[in-house]
This record gives structure tokens, sequence and C-alpha cells, in this order.
């Protein structure tokens, strides 16, 4: 039985290698989605389309088991204010105002925060092996980043932007915590479909002020293209596997995938938009995927079956003597 579990856990790891890809795609697809959309505009589109296939989803399995205006539902608004309307409000907005570097910079230190909360707040584990990993994880991050670049680590400067991505930080840590004791009552399919339902509906009302909805039918098949990989797979798949992480092997763990997507971004973006990659970039690679490793992965301890834990070694010295 435990050894099923152990299994159950090793294809969760495996699954979850697939959001930061997912995301990571999506880098590149959002950077060309803005020039023809807003971005509440895009972000609304996206996350309400992703809502309605997996409502379909939940509906055909007779999932839908939760009343939205119960008390108990309380988990699943907070998380739709925070990880899907606030997260997107914040990062969209300041990135108006500072630089991608600075941004993913200060969303590296995710896994960090979501690590904090989770073993303050919802008693997760702590190890010095998930500090060790946390550590070569974020200093994997920052060599990817910047690049090894000395200048560019100097030219660092701070603005508004950074206080309001520290609030789409905050956003997310928020999601992944209560995301954890919401999945303890509803399923990770029925979690992420109604946060995703109740959000869209908050960044469909947030878009009104953008006026942008009259270009919708005039932008391009490219564009139209990208929104379906972000619809289908940095949306609808990669939010189903996260909060199925954070339902089985708790919101620290899962969160050190998030240190994954700018590598994924980096090599997307060198095949695709012909970008170049240098060698601290790749050291920095190297010690996230290292980080990541030591995290998630356990040390294996034999366990013994009933029948040998019964049969103490003196009792089989005692039978073999007869």
């Amino acid at each position: 039985m435990k050894l099923n579990q152990e299994q159950n856990k090793g294809t969760y790891y495996f699954l979850l290698l697939l959001v930061p890809l997912f995301w990571g795609g999506a880098f590149g697809a959002t950077k060309h989605v803005i020039t023809e959309l807003t971005p509440m505009t895009a972000a609304t589109i996206r996350f309400g389309l992703a809502s309605f296939i997996l409502l379909a989803i939940t509906l055909s399995r007779s999932e839908w088991k939760i009343n939205i205006l119960n008390k108990s539902s309380i988990g699943i608004w907070l998380m739709s204010l925070t990880g899907i309307f606030g997260y997107n409000v914040f990062f969209f907005e300041s990135m108006k105002y500072t630089s991608a570097i600075n941004g993913s910079l200060i969303m590296a230190t995710t896994p960090v925060f979501v690590t904090f909360g989770a073993v303050f707040f919802l008693r997760e584990s702590w190890n010095m092996r998930i500090g060790i990993g946390l550590l070569l994880s974020l200093l994997g991050v920052f060599l990817v980043i910047v690049k090894g670049s000395m200048q560019t680590i100097l030219s660092l400067k701070f603005n508004i932007g950074d206080l309001l991505l520290l609030g789409a930080l905050v956003c997310w840590v928020i999601y992944g915590l209560i995301g954890k004791i919401v999945m303890k009552t509803y399923s990770p399919l029925l979690t992420t479909t109604a946060t995703m339902l109740i959000g869209s509906i908050f960044l469909a009302i947030g878009s009104l002020f953008e006026n942008d909805w009259g270009d919708v039918s005039r932008v391009s098949m490219q564009t139209w293209t990208e929104m379906a990989f972000m619809v289908l797979c940095s949306t609808v798949i990669a939010f189903f596997l996260w909060n199925q992480g954070v339902q089985k092997i708790g919101a620290s763990k899962t969160s050190m995938y998030m240190n994954l997507v700018p590598i994924n971004a980096t090599w997307i973006s060198l095949l695709l938009y012909d970008s170049s990659i240098t060698w601290p970039q790749i050291a920095g690679m190297v010690l996230v995927i290292m980080g990541v490793i030591f995290t998630t992965s356990t040390r294996k301890k034999m366990i013994s079956s009933p029948k040998q834990r019964k049969d103490s070694p003196s009792q089989m010295t005692e039978i073999n003597n007869k």
C-alpha cells in the first residue's frame, strides 16, 4: 500500500514538469498576444475560455457539488480573487513600469515564500534538503535571468512597478496556501474550475475599463493560435496539475517547479525566437534542476513486510536450529 502511494507521488512529480513547460511557453505567446489585445482583455479570453472547458469536463464527470454562495466556499472566492484576478492585475500593471529582469527576479522568490508559508501556517515538513534545494534553485534562477552579467546586476533599478509585482507575488503565495486547505474538501478539478470561473468574471469586469473588445474580431490567426495554446496548455492543464500537486505533495514542493519556468522560457526563446544563451545561464539551469531534484526526491527506506517484522532474527535462528 505504501509502495503504491510512493509510485503515485512519483507520477505527480513527473506530471508537474509540464507546468513550467507550459508556463514558460506562455511568456513568448503572451508577449505577442498583448501587441494586438490589451492585457486584461487577453486574460479574460484566456481564463474565460479555459473555465468553460473545465466546467464542461466537471459537469460531464458529475463533480460539480459546490454552492459558490455557501460559507464553505469562501476559500474558492479567495483563490479566485488572488491567483486569477489579483495576480493578473498586479502582474500586467507592473510590466508598464518595471523591466522583465526585475519581474523575473522578484517572482523567482515565490517558492521561498510559499515554502515558509506552508511550514508556518500549514505545518508542512521542513528539513535541510528543502533548504539546500531552495538555495540552489534560487541561485540558478538568478544566473539564468541576469545571464551571469555583472553589468546587468549593477544596472538594476527598482520602482513602483516592483512594488506592484510584490502584490502579484503575495497573491500567488496566498493562492497556493489557501489551495492546500480548500482541496481538503474539494477535488483539484472542481477547485480549478470554480476559481477560474469566478476569477474570469472579475477579469471581464476589469476589461470593460480598457475598452478593447472591439479589436477582438480583428486579431491575427497567429494570436488565436497562441491563445489556443495558452487556454488548453498553460491554463486548463497547467492549473489543474498545479492544484493537484498542491493537494498531493504539498504547496512547498509544488512551488519549487516554478523555478523551472525561466529555464523553459529561455530554451523556447532560443529555439523559436532566435535568442542567444550564455554559459552562466546553462550553469544556472543545471543548478535549478539540481535544486528541484534535491528538494522533491526522498530517501528510500527499506519497508519490511508484516511477516518479516513478526519474525525477528532470534526467532529465525531458533527455527533454523530446529
